[in-house]
């Protein structure tokens, strides 16, 4: 099959690699109908050393059943399926708490010998924990939504119920890449009464105010704060969801956040330390976030998805074969496209 593989900053092939097969009784084969390539993806795209054999990527994919392993249950042939971006049993402690990122028996797509999304079929260990049942059909016009399923709604969901944004909470969110955007929608989800996001591509603060933003800001730094101050009368937001992960992201997050008030991050951040000194503390500002755990939110999430109340799957903004990928890389890191939807 083909699917595609990193060797370096840059440096993306689609190939032919061998295919999937089962390996143990927990796993299933699932023929990937839609993945797409993530903001996190851009980091090792930017910076990863080059070597002469390539790895697996990608991390977010929506597809079909094919085969399943003897211990699989509640799963079939033809089942169309959301795979969240780490796979997980869903029966350990920190699963049953929620934490599917920490899941005992789980893993990263892509690493240790497990396929990447970014394909035409994957194999998916812990099966009957990670896979989550889709009530449409393949060629269903919901599918792009339901693709942000697997990590960009979720995480921006994510960031959203950790800051603790309800009915009559200001938000601020900081970025407006899909992450962003997803924020936004889940702010207003949520019931938010302002949320304000910054970001300066217009095509994409568009849609965040299609989104639920009640205001926009485009400036950055100082001056970005210094409008927000203004927006809120002088006390900035109960709570800012940071969905960048750079330094000055997190600075400016601190700036406007309200006495008392959250500050959520999940952006992986590009820093080694957190700015919060007396300032922070002086305020009772709390830092919260993390890494999304996906799965744990899917089946809230998900209703809203199959009556349309939410469209997440506006983010993708362009379609492209697998083949294309590279491009589609280009394309995000050039920030001439939002998210890039693939189909192989």
């Amino acid at each position: 099959m083909r699917a595609t593989l990193i060797y370096g900053a840059g440096d993306i092939r689609v190939e032919d690699v061998p295919d999937p097969v089962l390996h143990e009784p927990t796993d299933a084969l699932v023929r990937v109908l839609r993945s797409c390539i993530c903001g996190s993806d851009l980091w090792p795209y930017g910076s990863r050393p080059a070597s002469e054999q390539g790895d697996r990527i990608g991390h977010e994919f929506l597809g079909v059943v094919e085969d399943t392993g003897a211990d699989v249950s509640g799963l079939k042939a033809g089942d169309v399926v959301v795979a969240p971006f780490v796979w997980a049993d869903n029966t350990c402690d920190f699963c049953r708490e929620g934490l599917q990122t920490s899941c005992r028996h789980g893993g990263f797509w892509g690493a240790n010998g497990v396929d990447g999304g970014q394909g035409e079929a994957v194999r998916v260990p812990q099966a009957q924990g990670t896979l989550v049942k889709l009530p449409v059909g393949e060629d269903s016009a919901l599918l792009p939504s339901l693709l942000s399923l697997s990590d960009v709604f979720p995480t921006g969901h994510h960031c959203a119920v950790t800051a603790g944004v309800g009915p009559r909470t200001t938000v601020t969110v900081i970025g407006d890449g899909a992450v962003g955007l997803c924020a936004v929608l889940a702010a207003k989800r949520l019931g938010a009464e302002q949320i304000i996001l910054m970001g300066r591509h217009q095509g994409r603060t568009d849609l965040g105010r299609d989104f639920g933003a009640t205001d926009v800001v485009a400036e950055r730094g100082e001056e970005g704060v210094a409008k927000v101050l203004e927006l809120t009368g002088g006390d900035g937001t109960h709570a800012v969801l940071e969905c960048v992960g750079l330094r000055p992201a997190i600075e400016t997050a601190f700036a406007v956040a309200r006495s008392g008030g959250t500050v959520s991050r999940v952006g992986a951040p590009q820093y080694p330390e957190v700015p919060m000194g007396f300032e922070e503390f002086r305020r009772n500002v709390t830092l919260t976030g993390g890494i999304a755990p996906a799965r744990a939110y899917i089946e809230e999430l998900l209703p809203d998805v199959l009556a349309g109340e939410v469209e997440p799957g506006r983010v993708f903004d362009t379609v492209i074969g697998l083949d294309e990928v590279p491009a589609g890389y280009r394309a995000m890191a050039d920030r001439t496209a939002l998210k890039v939807l693939i189909r192989p």
